[in-house]
């Protein structure tokens, strides 16, 4: 299934959106990350990468094949494993994701050099997010 077709399916959802079983199920088939809004400080992933982060108001997120790369202001500084996990991860993570907060309209909507597709998200018929859905391989690169 390309991206295209996959962000169709979604498009036009309204918010909270939810993806349905089957809908999971395809996305880890083809290894389709999707990405979207959740309340007004949530950036969520679904499908390929099981993940959230907190985007108060918006933010900027370095993400790999794991999922996003934890807050580095929330770690353990005193655990050396986790710091040169975290170390490691970074210096790998090659892409990010941008949350944008109300800005055109939209609740959320994101920006990224990632090859992507977008989808809209809806609340009472007027615009709420626009996702993207995006190949996992993509964040291999």
């Amino acid at each position: 299934m390309d991206l295209k077709e996959f962000a169709s399916l979604l498009n036009n959802r309204e918010y909270p959106f939810k993806l349905t079983e089957e809908e999971k199920m395809l996305a880890k088939q083809y290894d389709i990350v999707i990405v979207y809004g959740a309340s007004d400080d949530l950036i969520e992933f679904d499908g390929a990468i099981s993940d959230e982060g907190d985007c108060f108001e918006g933010g900027r997120f370095l993400v790999d094949d794991k999922g996003l790369l934890p807050d580095w202001n929330n770690l353990d500084h005193d655990d050396e494993e986790v710091v040169l996990a975290y170390q490691k991860r970074k210096s790998t993570a090659k892409h990010s994701i941008t949350a944008i907060w109300d800005v055109g309209g939209y609740s959320w909507q994101y920006l990224t050099e990632i090859p992507h597709e977008t989808f809209e998200v809806v609340e009472y018929k007027e615009k709420y997010c626009k996702g993207i859905v995006f190949y996992i391989n993509e964040l291999r690169i």
